[in-house]
């Protein structure tokens, strides 16, 4: 039975060929182009004036160095943001429950923002290394510690995505098994448990954009540090 629940975190193949190249292309062409119409349609309109938002509120803590990175760490966000929310959807697979996704994403994001800041400012950014007022002793221990937690930034971002959406997944497949199971024997009950399933499918679709927007804003803190 355990075997069985993970089943559903395991990439779809056709005639042997994994459908995960699939899944990730598919947010993409699910936006509607910009027209050459003076007026845009509703949609486009509140698309636009979301993803305006968005960058407005992503780009306050950075400086006017950081700017440059608005519309790879917006269309970072809207990418996930789809990806997360189609995977609630039935008979969908969600590539980001596969941490070797999600660390494709953050280790070369995180290691651009690494070498930005030793390319600037090597100073600065090997500074953070040692905190100032440091008591002699200590100075080695805290290096090894504070490289070893640099190091593992883009290891907790790919673990923090892949665990909420695992975890969400798992509860929700676990949850509706117990409704259905309940329906024939305890309906009073088989209803109160479908209650609460609806109920986790919208904090799940709350969780699906809480963990996209939770990535890309660590992802700045670690730019505004570097820039």
């Amino acid at each position: 039975m355990t075997v069985s629940l993970f089943d559903q975190f395991m990439s779809p193949t056709l005639l042997g060929v994994p459908l995960i190249a699939l899944a990730i292309t598919l947010p993409w062409i699910m936006y509607p182009a910009p027209t050459t119409r003076w007026l845009n349609s509703r949609f486009l309109a509140l698309q636009g004036w979301f993803i305006n938002r968005f960058t407005q509120q992503l780009l306050l803590p950075l400086s006017l160095g950081g700017h440059k990175w608005a519309a790879l760490l917006t269309s970072l966000m809207i990418f996930l943001i789809t990806m997360n929310m189609l995977g609630l959807l039935p008979y969908t697979f969600t590539p980001t429950t596969q941490l070797s996704l999600n660390l494709g994403l953050a280790t070369p994001l995180w290691l651009a923002t690494v070498i930005i800041g030793m390319r600037n400012q090597p100073t600065h950014a090997l500074g953070h290394l040692l905190p100032e007022g440091t008591p002699g002793p200590l100075i080695p221990v805290l290096i090894v510690i504070e490289t070893i937690s640099l190091f593992i930034r883009p290891l907790a971002l790919g673990v923090r995505l892949t665990a909420n959406l695992t975890a969400g997944h798992l509860l929700i497949q676990l949850i509706s098994t117990a409704a259905f199971v309940l329906l024939s024997s305890m309906p009073a009950v088989a209803l109160l448990t479908s209650t609460v399933l609806v109920l986790l499918t919208l904090l799940e679709v709350a969780v699906a954009m809480i963990q996209a927007y939770v990535f890309v804003l660590l992802l700045t803190l670690y730019l505004q540090e570097n820039v």
